[in-house]
């Protein structure tokens, strides 16, 4: 076993002083404690944060890749995969509702999901015009493009105030992912480019695949 204090970005675990008392009394009562390590690593997330495993293995079972931590008394191992998502990290006892249970902060953040629509790229539009002008460049140079590679496209019916409307039609008419590429990849490609836009309402008749009738309110 080795210390490992040349870790790029620094230590990847530390213990508070606290902490550190308290595995030390947690391992005096598990047998053969002289050869057990902690064991810290991440086994999936909650939200922003990452939620993990602890306890006690043998020490001997670390790899080569894992970080390997020697120390008062203690080893700590982190394996390989969690190294990067916990650099940084430190071991404390909770103090609040949870008193005396460990708690790992974190400054590392889990990766948002990848959104489940096509990526609304393209060349910039030349936002330009009013706000129904500036809507249409949206869907003609990033949303178009983007949801065509699936068949679907994406027409607006009217602006009236915040509210665009819209109607998808080929491959996004019915379709049960259609919900997500509005939410996820339409909407906040218009949001973001004409920031007047802050609610965009789908007129698409999903179940049979058509467009129902709409009709812009008088002003």
């Amino acid at each position: 076993m080795k210390n490992v204090d040349d870790t790029p970005g620094g230590p990847v675990l530390r213990l508070t002083e606290v902490a550190l008392a308290k595995v030390l009394d947690l391992l005096s009562s598990e047998v053969g404690g002289n050869a057990l390590a902690l064991w810290a690593e991440v086994n999936g997330s909650q939200g922003d944060t990452y939620t993990y495993d602890l306890y006690f293995q043998d020490a001997a079972e670390a790899g080569p890749a894992d970080w390997i931590d020697e120390r008062d008394g203690v080893t700590v191992v982190v394996p390989q995969s969690s190294v990067d998502k916990m650099l940084g990290s430190v071991l404390d006892v909770s103090r609040g509702v949870d008193q005396g249970g460990m708690a790992i902060q974190n400054p590392n953040r889990p990766e948002p999901p990848l959104r489940a629509s096509p990526a609304m790229t393209g060349p910039p539009p030349d936002l330009t015009g009013d706000v129904a002008q500036r809507v249409l460049q949206v869907l003609e140079a990033q949303v178009n493009p983007a949801i065509a590679a699936h068949g679907g496209r994406a027409d607006l019916v009217a602006v009236e105030e915040e509210t665009a409307y819209l109607r998808l039609s080929g491959g996004c008419a019915g379709c049960g992912m259609a919900a997500v590429t509005l939410s996820q990849g339409i909407e906040v490609a218009i949001r973001d480019a004409v920031p007047e836009i802050t609610q965009i309402v789908d007129v698409t008749d999903h179940a049979s695949g058509t467009n129902p009738y709409f009709e812009a309110a008088k002003k």
